[in-house]
């Protein structure tokens, strides 16, 4: 199964088309945004999960998540029994999670001025890894310590279906399918709205394989 750690770059081919929607009052898909960084972000991407590589953590109420998890940045979060938070170390080796690469801070601050976000400063990046039948159930992103600093989601491989809510569970959920290369961006009042994936569906994507790689940049400290 090809993965992060294989040669993999763009292909025209693939390109979704480029452009804006707004799916939330300061919530906006940048449809292809990522496509042309994809060659610089892979090779870090690599180097990251060679220091910290995927793994699947456990949550406070005993159950382990579908998705495998890493991080890289001053900040990575995590959850055990004890309950979910970010730290400075990772867990599994007991060092400070990589540095996080120029080239995603870079997307990752760009693709939020591009929604409207500026300033944005991520200290944290998440790393999730989908395998067919992988999801993520609906949640707040509730553990950084303010909420004025928006969430940028870079997608690659798989497509997926995400879910995006309100601000109660209840709420009424948009499914909004997701492509290899697409970033959403949510903040301000849309900051706290309920979000997930639904569970990957078989496939293989030329670039990325059997998966979809997803990473959320937060301030996080």
């Amino acid at each position: 199964m090809p993965g992060p750690t294989a040669d993999l770059f763009a292909d025209d081919a693939l390109q979704q088309p480029g452009g804006r929607e707004q799916i939330g009052e300061e919530s906006y898909v940048l449809r292809g945004y990522a496509l042309h960084w994809i060659e610089r972000l892979l090779p870090e991407l690599r180097r990251v999960l060679a220091q910290s590589p995927f793994r699947q953590m456990v949550t406070p109420g005993g159950f382990t998540m579908s998705a495998a998890l890493s991080s890289c940045g001053e900040l990575g979060w995590t959850t055990d029994s004890s309950g979910y938070r970010y730290s400075r170390f990772d867990p599994r080796s007991q060092q400070p999670w990589p540095t996080m690469p120029d080239a995603l801070r870079e997307l990752a601050v760009l693709a939020a001025q591009e929604a409207g976000f500026i300033d944005f400063a991520p200290d944290a990046c998440l790393i999730n890894r989908y395998v067919p039948g992988a999801k993520m159930s609906l949640h707040q992103d509730k553990n950084e310590r303010r909420y004025s600093a928006p969430v940028v989601s870079v997608s690659l491989g798989l497509p997926a279906i995400f879910l995006f809510g309100g601000h109660e569970r209840s709420h009424r959920t948009q499914r909004i399918s997701l492509f290899h290369g697409d970033v959403v961006v949510w903040g301000g009042v849309d900051r706290l709205r309920f979000h997930g994936v639904m569970p990957i569906k078989e496939g293989v994507h030329p670039i990325m394989g059997s998966q979809r790689i997803n990473l959320t940049f937060r301030t996080a400290g």
